[in-house]
């Protein structure tokens, strides 16, 4: 079997070979089918790439010369690679923004949003692809469900110490979100509903930036706790009945800390101190940074004029607003990309539904009419997944090619990781075109989208914008702090925009046994730390994939 660290190969498999171009082909259509089920189903989207790898594992075990090819590890990240983009790709980034036109009612806007979307999640990918380890996004970063994809496949592969310490990991992991806690125990007095351990969250505390997630956890449980915080007297006038949400704090955070972290990147990008250094060690170059930002401007706004004419906007709008729309959408898509980017770096969580919604506020702020702001959140909604997604899975093949220790065989494995991808884009997208029109008549939609379409109907209240106005002040003083590197801000409001405190327990406990494990460890053992924490992580991701399809089965 191929070493990553020893006789790295200087020809990486291809994803055109037939047997792996096969197996890739029927992991899509599977993992396309499975996200959008469950997202209209249960409202998430289970992250698939481990049951890409574990497929490969299983038929590498097959005594048949066409299965020996799955034995590479390469093979099997160019697997998890592939399933993980159909699923994310056919449900968040496709599914998820046709539904909006058809809740308010606008059928014949349906198809132009797919198309929107689809060149949309294509261009996102392949943003993040060009723009991978570098300043921006570096291949050092956390990524945390990807360093969970690349152990897990090493640990099959190499077996030995670290297998055992992910296998307790990744026991661990399935164990622990089996166990169900009511709400009453941490501090919903009354409650009767009970709560699981996001064991994903416990596991990234020990992978990513301390500080980022040690913010990312306190926003979760301000959020989790707003009502029984911030509920009495006191607040009544700044956050009425303790509701962050309706007082329109997350998303003013949000909005703050985005505009310094996009300040940030852009003074990254021009800062000449450390390019050199930087690039000279193999990374992705500051130069190149900058034209991927360009083309992708160039190309967001070309989406964002192929919506406008095909959704025939110029009846709805003057030119000058029309103008303004095609612009503002371009310039949100690249914001929200780069926002869910961050944050799923740090964190392994992105607020992707969230930053549409912000999105959607700002534009019916400006006052763009109906047509024009389902297009708008839509086309939002559809960036930023396929753009972590794609992050996660170099992060596993950086890992698993020894982390560029062979630049070509590093390059060469990105490109193939990258024709993966937009090979299970286009099966994610040939699947919904034909499908979509079945779930559509059986009243089948994302939750999220009901949000987006009541947001659109009962229109923006007065005071709305002084009020993200003031709370992005201390979003963007937050972020400003914290730095490019530990994207504070970002994380903080990222907590703010998710009302799970049962992950914010997890996330700080996480933290705590962290600091217990370098103590007693030190830097030797930092090593067997991401090990175990990939296994934990692999473990949570496995159980809730079984987890949610059991229950989309039994509900149905």
């Amino acid at each position: 079997m191929t070493n990553p660290t020893e006789g790295v190969p200087q020809k990486h498999p291809s994803l055109f070979e037939p047997a792996t171009l096969l197996l890739i082909a029927v992991l899509c259509v599977f993992g396309a089918i499975i996200g959008m089920q469950l997202l209209v189903s249960l409202g998430i989207t289970a992250n698939t790439s481990l049951i890409g790898a574990l497929a490969a594992m299983a038929l590498a075990r097959v005594p048949l010369a066409i299965f020996t090819r799955y034995r590479s590890i390469h093979v099997q990240n160019l697997a998890q690679s592939a399933i993980s983009a159909s699923t994310f790709g056919a449900a968040n980034s496709l599914l998820l923004p046709v539904g909006i036109p058809w809740l308010l009612g606008r059928p014949d806007l349906v198809l132009p949003m797919l198309a929107g979307a689809f060149f949309a999640m294509l261009l996102d990918a392949y943003l993040l692809y060009r723009m991978f380890d570098s300043r921006v996004f570096p291949a050092t970063g956390a990524w945390p469900p990807g360093v969970a994809a690349a152990e897990a496949i090493k640990a099959g592969d190499e077996g030995g110490r670290k297998a055992v310490l992910m296998g307790i990991g990744f026991g661990t992991g399935v164990v622990a979100s089996f166990i169900k806690i009511p709400l009453a125990w941490i501090g919903f007095a009354g409650s009767t509903a009970v709560t699981g351990i996001p064991m994903s969250a416990f596991g990234v505390a020990f992978i990513g930036n301390i500080w980022a997630l040690t913010m990312f956890g306190v926003g979760l449980l301000l959020r989790g706790y707003s009502g029984q915080i911030f509920s009495g007297p006191t607040f009544e006038h700044i956050i009425p009945k303790g509701d962050l949400m309706a007082a329109y704090i997350p998303h003013g955070f949000m909005i703050g800390a985005g505009i310094v972290a996009l300040l940030q990147v852009a003074a990254l990008l021009f800062r000449r101190g450390e390019v050199k250094q930087h690039a000279e060690s193999g990374g992705t170059s500051d130069a190149e940074v900058r034209r991927a930002l360009g083309f992708g401007t160039v190309g967001y706004l070309i989406i964002a004029v192929f919506l406008a004419l095909i959704g025939g906007l110029m009846s709805d709008m003057s030119m000058g607003m029309l103008i303004l729309f095609v612009l503002y959408a371009a310039f949100a898509a690249y914001v929200h990309e780069l926002i869910v980017g961050l944050a799923a770096m740090h964190s392994g969580w992105f607020p992707a539904f969230a930053v549409a919604l912000i999105t959607l506020i700002i534009g019916m702020l400006i006052g763009f009419p109906m047509p024009a702001l389902a297009l708008l959140v839509g086309f939002s909604a559809a960036t930023g997944p396929a753009f972590a997604d794609m992050g996660y899975d170099l992060k596993a093949g950086y890992l698993l090619r020894g982390h560029g220790a062979d630049p070509a065989f590093e390059r060469d494995g990105r490109r193939q990781q990258l024709f993966a991808a937009m090979f299970a884009f286009i099966i994610a997208g040939a699947v919904v075109l034909f499908s979509y029109q079945s779930y559509f008549d059986q009243n089948l939609v994302a939750p999220v989208n009901k949000v987006y379409a009541a947001t659109i109907k009962a229109g923006v209240a007065d005071g709305v914008a002084w009020q993200l106005f003031y709370w992005a002040i201390p979003g963007a003083i937050l972020q400003f702090i914290g730095g490019p590197k530990r994207q504070i801000g970002v994380l903080f409001a990222t907590g703010l925009l998710i009302a799970f405190p049962m992950a914010g327990w997890a996330v700080l406990a996480g933290i705590v046994c962290r600091i217990i494990w370098e103590k007693l460890r030190g830097a030797s053992g930092e090593g067997d730390m991401e090990v175990f924490a990939a296994g934990v992580i692999a473990g949570d991701a496995i159980f809730s994939f079984f987890d949610s399809v059991s229950k989309n089965f039994w509900k149905h």
